[in-house]
């Protein structure tokens, strides 16, 4: 079957992708992790205190409507390299081997995941793990980080407010790297809490609203997972925060229309 690549990428590039880092089994780099600051602790989240971060430029993959994506290769990666002329043994061919290995790894403990090749799907993804109809409405919205694509320089940010998103259950999607966009959706059944957190640049006085993650349990975590390297905690510990980046999208769901 012929695939129509005018709405996918001329020519993928590998590019480093904080966003997959935030997942439960990431096994990123924990410099990289350090660096970019998107990991802190609880204490931390109250206004007056201060982080250094940096906000990096995110790839932006054509997000493919439903009828492309179901013309387009996932599953196998040999499909995959060949539809978009990756040679084997490049970066951007173990890139698309970790996303793919990654989206059919089972779910840690207490966890509902998915991965998703179409708006649609993730839409759709979303509400069954919350158990909602695909068409309900009112008691599920979306909330993502306000961030621009191009980034923000590393700089100490100060937080000038938070205030919690309520909701009874989220489903946090996070894209992860491939030739087009692909949304890995999950749903924890341990504790959490999410915050929207203004911040503001003391170098240049940028202000952004970042949506942040609290993971009160991280029993089921990879003890590999560069955040307990950097927290100095461990599976199990003190919670471990997270800013959402660029790109990521969370669907709230509530009792009452939000």
């Amino acid at each position: 079957m012929s695939i129509d690549h005018s709405p996918l990428v001329e020519h993928y590039t590998a590019s480093p992708s904080i966003s997959a880092c935030t997942l439960f089994e990431s096994s990123c780099s924990p410099q990289a992790v350090a660096e970019a600051g998107i990991f802190f602790h609880e204490t931390q989240l109250r206004p007056g205190s201060t982080m250094t971060l940096s906000f990096s430029e995110e790839a932006a993959p054509a997000i493919l409507p439903r009828d492309v994506a179901d013309k387009v290769p996932f599953t196998n990666l040999d499909d995959v390299l060949a539809a978009f002329d990756i040679p084997a043994g490049s970066a951007e061919a173990e890139q698309v081997r970790n996303t793919l290995s990654r989206c059919q790894a089972p779910p840690i403990a207490g966890e509902v995941k998915s991965c998703t090749a179409s708006l649609e799907a993730t839409v759709q993804s979303a509400m069954r793990m919350l158990g909602v109809g695909y068409h309900a409405g009112g008691d599920v919205w979306a909330v993502a980080s306000e961030l621009p694509r191009a980034g923000l320089p590393r700089q100490t940010y100060a937080v000038a407010a938070v205030s919690p998103v309520h909701g009874d259950q989220y489903v946090s999607c996070h894209t992860v790297p491939f030739p087009y966009a692909v949304y890995q959706c999950h749903v924890s059944l341990g504790g959490y809490g999410s915050f929207k957190v203004s911040l503001r640049g003391l170098r240049d006085g940028s202000a952004i609203a970042a949506l942040a993650f609290c993971h009160f349990d991280t029993s089921g975590w990879n003890p590999a997972h560069p955040a307990f390297e950097v927290l100095h905690t461990k599976p199990g510990g003190s919670p471990v925060c997270h800013f959402t980046p660029y790109g990521n999208l969370v669907f709230v769901k509530t009792a009452t229309t939000a």
